[in-house]
C-alpha cells in the first residue's frame, strides 16, 4: 500500500468515517506515480492556462510543444513554468512524441489545449500508485462539449481516450492526425476529461469546412486514396446516419441532429476536396502540400 495512502485511511479510521474507496484508485503492493504533463499547441492563447492549471494540479512538470504560435500562447506557457519546446508540427502523434522525450518521469500524462480534467478525475490521479504488473496506459472518459452543452450521444460519450501512459512501454501512434496511445494493457477509468469541442454551432460547421476537411484531403490525395464521383455523396450520407441513428444522436434533440449533420457535411467535403484534387489541375497547384497543417 502507498504511504500515502495508509495515511489517509488511517486518519479516516480514527475518526470512526466510513472510506469510500475506488477500487481502481489504489494498487497494493505499487509506489507513488510521478507524472509530467504535455500539451502540444498553436495559437491556444485562450485555452493554455486553464489546461496547464488543470495538468499542474497532477504533474511535477509540464512540457508544452509550440509549432510557431504567433499569439501569447507561449509567453502565458513560460511565466507558468512550463518548459517549452519549440516545434514546427510534425503532425498529431509524432508530435506528442517529440514532446514526451523531454519528460524526466517515465508516466506522460497528455492534454489538448481545449481539454481539462474534472475534479473526480484529479482526485483519482492524485491518488494512483503503479507497479509494474499493471496497466501500461489509462484510458478516460472524454465529455465534449458543443458551447456549454454536454453532448451524450453520437458518439461524443463516453469516447474513452487513452491519455496517461508510461512511454517505457507505450507511444502515440506515428500518424499526422487522429493519433492514438498504442499500448498492450490499457486499463479504461470512469473518470471525466472535459473537451471544450466548439464553442457554437458556428465553430462546428466552421472548423471541418475551413481546416479538418481540407487537411483531411491533403493527407488522402499524398496516399493516393482513389475516389469516384459518388464517393462524397457516400460518405457524408454514411457519416450522418452512422451518427444520428447508430450512435443514437436522435436522444439529443437538436444538438445531436445538428452534430450528426456537421459530421455528414464534414464527410462529404473531404472527399469532394480530393476529388477536386485529382480532377482539377488548376486547384492542384494552387496547394501547399509542405504545409499541411
Amino acid at each position: 500500500m502507498c504511504v500515502a495512502a495508509w495515511r489517509r485511511s488511517k486518519r479516516f479510521f480514527a475518526k470512526s468515517t466510513i472510506l469510500k474507496i475506488q477500487p481502481e484508485s489504489i494498487l497494493f503492493g505499487g509506489y507513488p506515480m510521478n507524472i509530467s504533463g504535455l500539451v502540444i499547441t498553436l495559437n491556444e492563447e485562450k485555452n493554455i492556462q486553464s489546461c496547464l492549471e488543470s495538468l499542474m494540479q497532477v504533474c511535477d512538470e509540464v512540457i508544452l510543444v509550440d509549432s510557431g504560435s504567433t499569439d501569447c500562447t507561449v509567453d502565458i506557457a513560460r511565466k507558468m513554468g512550463a518548459i517549452v519546446v519549440e516545434q514546427a508540427y510534425l503532425g498529431d502523434g509524432f508530435q506528442r512524441n517529440f514532446g514526451a522525450a523531454y519528460a524526466k518521469n517515465d508516466w506522460i500524462l497528455c492534454l489538448d489545449a481545449d481539454e481539462r480534467m474534472d475534479e473526480n478525475l484529479v482526485e483519482f490521479l492524485k491518488n494512483l500508485c503503479v507497479s509494474e504488473e499493471g496497466p501500461d496506459a489509462y484510458a478516460f472518459r472524454r465529455k465534449n462539449l458543443l458551447g456549454s452543452r454536454w453532448i451524450k450521444h453520437c458518439g461524443w460519450y463516453p469516447d474513452y481516450c487513452a491519455r496517461l501512459y508510461n512511454r517505457k512501454k507505450a507511444k502515440f501512434s506515428e500518424v499526422k492526425q487522429h493519433a492514438k496511445v498504442l499500448a498492450e494493457n490499457i486499463k479504461r477509468i470512469d473518470r471525466d476529461m472535459i473537451h471544450y469541442s466548439f464553442r457554437n454551432i458556428g465553430e462546428l460547421f466552421s472548423k471541418p469546412g475551413r481546416n479538418f476537411s481540407t487537411r483531411a484531403a491533403k493527407i488522402m490525395y499524398l496516399e493516393n486514396r482513389k475516389v469516384h464521383c459518388f464517393s462524397p455523396f457516400l460518405h457524408g450520407i454514411n457519416s450522418f446516419i452512422r451518427k444520428y441513428f447508430l450512435k443514437r444522436g436522435f436522444l439529443d434533440g437538436v444538438d445531436g441532429m445538428t452534430v450528426a449533420l456537421s459530421s455528414g457535411v464534414n464527410g462529404y467535403l473531404k472527399y469532394a476536396k480530393l476529388l477536386e484534387l485529382q480532377r482539377d489541375s488548376a486547384v492542384l497547384k494552387q496547394q501547399d502540400f509542405d504545409k499541411i497543417w
